[in-house]
């Protein structure tokens, strides 16, 4: 943090709150000294008041300041445009105290869709501030968006907090000003009822989700002198379930702790929302916190079995991607969407890891893992895109691809993946591959820690925003050869830049896994049913240059014979057994309610099942390289 000195104290009031007393300081070194006042006075409204007061310096040569909304903010990498939800943009001189400042309020224009600029008059008094003000509008559950009602306020900084242009690198203060009875809880307190915050730049602010209500709940337990406090807002029933979600969190913090060493925090915050309402879903990641919605309640037992295996994921998160990271991932440009080719590193290896985590913390056993990869790995092998889109493509387009909404119809799922699985598949053979061709002595494990070690702790710091630098992917593909003992490019070239299958069964062989592929039919057909009645069969997706799309059959369709057969989303698959490749079809069905008749060609098998045998005539030497990799040790 840079050095401040004392410049004023002043008080003011604005719009609905009051600003007590206050100490303004004005930076040195070009910086601004920036508070943000943080209103809620009308919470049925979902309405949000926001006023950034910045110390205007004694500077003739500022004429003007910005103050711009993201397009996005980091974790979710869709544009959203935020600005959509600003209103009533205001801007207005505040003046010391025992000083009469009768200058008129300040001309604010906006000069494009995200920002606005605020005209500094130049005949101001010394110590002069500017109050600039606005609301918005917040009533999504996310972790991602914020929101606003009677029962709540949740901010997630990034949709909320303008910053001032040139100068997301300043520090930044947080007043909170909670309707009464309401308490304030994020991963930054220092304090119970603590509602004044200083940050050492806006990046950290946005970085620190925010739940204010009268009635959530803090346990909290300590691993290796660190605090971890489990937070729950509950919106439905918990079934007497929070006692032991704390208990299954320590056991994943203590084996994501014992991979990675000691985290660089004294406190973490696990801030829980159980919606109840069967919408709202999220998890996001952040420094010292991560927030996570579930759509159910905590005595749910879905609820509960997707809630640790969201904090899995998103507590590995501390580690890679927070503070390990892509190169392009912090400090961000808010203008434009993010580009980076490594969130298949950052996402996927951490989603291998959320999985593989629980089997370590002894949450899962060996099963429940196995099927948990071949899921990752049957949505990937059988999507279309994966023949189309690589694990760096998929990076790339992840502002089309992560929860993003599109107006216009796309044809994205037939030529896209996404990262995660695509990710993950990519990580569990490079872990089995680097510890079949090391004889076990090294491991994925080695990557990552290295990785940390290298780009954060040790390297240089490259910016204000967090220690040490990002890296890039050619930095990555030359630590994994280098912990493999073998010039690993290739590799690269072919499964990640590429998009050839990965070598599973070479993979799985050190660790005396079979892996097994199986056709689901013996003939493809190129489409699934829409998941509606099953007494019908309406095409829901099909996939290009299948039977289908070469017949003339298009998305929307109603089947309604196949072969003579009635079709349904029930017995599709039995009737496509009664076929081999190249069997010509006729297929009678319904299109905008007019009857139809084609014939298509059936191919051979396009959609496959996936499963892991153990082998029964395993070594010892190879039974125990398997239990390193399920165990960590």
């Amino acid at each position: 943090m840079k050095t401040f000195r004392i410049w004023f104290t002043r008080c003011a009031t604005h719009a609905a709150l009051v600003v007590a007393c206050s100490i303004v300081a004005l930076g040195q070194n070009g910086s601004l000294n920036i508070r943000y006042h943080l209103a809620m006075s009308h919470p049925t409204t979902h309405l949000f008041e926001v006023t950034i007061e910045v110390a205007l310096p004694d500077d003739a040569n500022l004429r003007s300041l910005d103050f711009q909304m993201p397009r996005w903010s980091p974790g979710r990498y869709a544009v959203f445009d935020f600005a959509k939800n600003v209103q009533e943009v205001k801007a207005r001189e505040a003046c010391p105290a025992g000083l009469d400042c009768t200058l008129p309020d300040s001309n604010v224009t906006r000069i494009d869709d995200q920002t606005w600029r605020v005209d500094i008059p130049r005949n101001r008094h010394a110590g002069m501030s500017l109050m600039f003000s606005y609301k918005v509008f917040a009533n999504d559950l996310s972790g991602t968006f914020s929101q606003l009602d009677a029962r709540h306020a949740n901010i997630n900084g990034g949709c909320v907090f303008m910053y001032v242009v040139n100068h997301k690198q300043d520090p930044a203060g947080l007043s909170i000003y909670a309707p009464k009875g309401w308490r304030v809880v994020n991963g930054r307190m220092d304090k119970n009822d603590q509602t004044e915050f200083q940050f050492p730049n806006w990046d950290i602010l946005t970085d620190t989700p925010t739940e204010i209500s009268p009635d959530w709940t803090d346990d909290a337990f300590n691993v290796d002198g660190k605090t971890y406090h489990v937070v729950v807002h509950s919106m439905g029933p918990e079934g007497g379930k929070r006692p032991v979600l704390v208990r299954d969190l320590e056991k994943i913090v203590r084996a994501e702790t014992a991979m990675w060493g000691p985290p660089e925090f004294d406190s973490y915050t696990f801030l829980f929302h159980f919606a109840n309402d069967g919408h709202s879903g999220d998890g996001m990641e952040h420094l010292t916190s991560t927030q996570i919605i579930q759509p159910g309640a905590l005595a749910d037992a879905n609820t509960y079995a997707e809630t640790l295996d969201a904090a899995a994921h998103e507590f590995f998160h501390v580690w890679n991607v927070k503070r390990l990271r892509p190169i392009e991932l912090g400090p961000w440009d808010f203008t434009r969407p993010a580009n980076t080719r490594g969130l298949w590193i950052a996402e996927g290896i951490t989603n291998y890891y959320g999985q593989l985590m629980q089997r370590r913390a002894g949450l899962w056993d060996d099963k429940k893992f196995y099927e948990a990869l071949l899921g990752q790995i049957t949505e990937i092998e059988n999507a279309p895109g994966g023949k189309l889109m690589s694990a760096e493509e998929s990076s790339l387009a992840a502002p089309f691809i992560d929860d993003a909404v599109h107006a216009q119809q796309t044809n994205l799922a037939n030529t896209s993946v996404s990262y995660y699985p695509k990710g993950e598949t990519v990580a569990v053979v490079l872990d089995l591959l680097i510890r079949g061709k090391t004889g076990g002595r090294a491991s994925l494990d080695d990557v990552m820690r290295r990785m940390y070690d290298e780009f954060y702790l040790k390297s240089p710091t490259a910016s204000y925003y967090l220690r040490g630098r990002g890296y890039t992917s050619e930095d990555f593909t030359k630590v994994v050869s280098e912990v493999a003992g073998t010039d690993m490019s290739d590799f690269f070239r072919r499964y990640v830049r590429g998009v050839e299958t990965l070598p599973y069964e070479e993979a799985f062989a050190p660790v005396v896994l079979r892996f097994i592929k199986q056709p689901r039919a013996p003939v493809t057909l190129g489409v699934s049913a829409d998941g509606g009645e099953d007494t019908t069969f309406k095409i829901a997706t099909l996939r290009p240059d299948s039977p289908a799309a070469i017949a003339g059959l298009q998305i929307g369709d109603v089947i309604t014979s196949f072969g003579g057969s009635k079709l349904t989303s029930a017995n599709f698959l039995k009737v496509l057994g009664r076929y081999k490749p190249n069997d010509r079809v006729e297929v009678s069905f319904t299109r905008d309610g007019r009857p139809m008749i084609t014939v298509v060609i059936l191919a051979p098998p396009q959609v496959f099942d996936y499963r892991i045998e153990e082998n029964p005539a395993a070594t010892n030497e190879a039974k125990a390289l398997r239990a390193a990799w399920l165990s960590g040790k």
